[in-house]
């Protein structure tokens, strides 16, 4: 089905094309100044780091669901060779395929494309099989540093994961916010958590993916309306699924990805996180999660990290 006046009504709220000029690639992460910065390094506390990513395994998230996306092939290249001649220093090394978004990672702004467009009005035949994104891939996100603040919508409604289905919406952004105690605000790389990870950690990769709590169609006003710089959660879609729209798939890819340029990012494990914060009553903290630099790739594998 095409796109609805809806979906397009949103679009024209939330659009940021040309807002950091004709030629920009990093869409809200220019949000993201020194200042923010140094304000997000005063969050730090007591020097307690919480790590957020899955771990790359063979056995991972991935399910066939999405056609080549598939979880780390791990093999040894080299086992103790010694490369010098008998006698020398050993090495061992490795190897290994992996689908860029098959675990932790961030979505880069070409990762969607509609209306044959990209993020800033670039044509989405700027994407080819050899030269990957020509304009805004992951690499050219060189370091993603910032004030990160949960949102921990599940804590908020009482629960420790929200059914599968659920559509998170502004109001519940609204009570996850005054749970935390602190306003989003410009430049802040925003987290929140469903539980939806537990199943995943359960093992039950296919309840994992579907049917999945998320983002409704209508959190990216929410989140534009803050100047938010990035959003990620504890999801395979990021978006509820099933849609909520019988048939548009992927709306808020779209309206995040290309109308917003605001980065996204999936399979976040924001388990300890959450009890971390609850535990200090703190919601805010430095987070470091720069993605890999690939060139030209659509999104990247990424071991973000809080310190509280």
């Amino acid at each position: 089905m095409s796109l609805p006046d809806a979906f397009h009504d949103i679009a024209k709220r939330v659009n940021n094309w040309g807002r950091w000029g004709a030629e920009d690639e990093l869409g809200t992460l220019n949000l993201i100044t020194d200042e923010v910065v140094r304000e997000a390094a005063a969050t730090v506390r007591s020097g307690r780091r919480v790590p957020l990513a899955l771990p790359l395994e063979q056995n991972g998230v991935q399910t066939g669901m999405i056609p080549g996306r598939i979880d780390p092939l791990h093999v040894m290249v080299q086992i103790n060779q010694e490369l010098f001649g008998p006698g020398t220093v050993a090495c061992s090394d490795d190897a290994v395929t992996m689908g860029l978004q098959a675990a932790t990672h961030w979505d880069a702004l070409p990762h969607v494309s509609h209306s044959g467009r990209i993020y800033n009005g670039r044509p989405a035949g700027s994407i080819t099989a050899h030269g990957g994104a020509g304009f805004s891939g992951i690499g050219t996100v060189r370091h993603l540093v910032s004030r990160g603040v949960l949102l921990d919508v599940a804590r908020a409604r009482g629960t420790e994961r929200l059914d599968g289905g659920y559509a998170v919406t502004p109001e519940d952004l609204d009570a996850a916010e005054e749970l935390a105690g602190t306003r989003v605000r410009a430049g802040d790389i925003v987290l929140v958590r469903t539980g939806q990870v537990q199943v995943c950690l359960a093992g039950d990769q296919h309840a994992y993916a579907y049917p999945s709590p998320g983002l409704s169609i209508r959190t990216p006003e929410w989140f534009h309306a803050r100047d938010v710089a990035a959003v990620a959660n504890d999801t395979l879609t990021f978006e509820v699924f099933p849609p909520e729209v019988d048939g548009l798939w992927l709306p808020v890819h779209a309206l995040d990805l290309v109308e917003m340029g605001m980065p996204q990012g999936q399979n976040w494990n924001l388990e300890k996180l959450s009890t971390a914060c609850g535990e200090t009553g703190r919601y805010a903290f430095l987070l470091s999660a720069t993605p890999e630099p690939f060139a030209g790739a659509t999104g990247s594998p990424v071991a973000p990290v809080a310190v509280l």
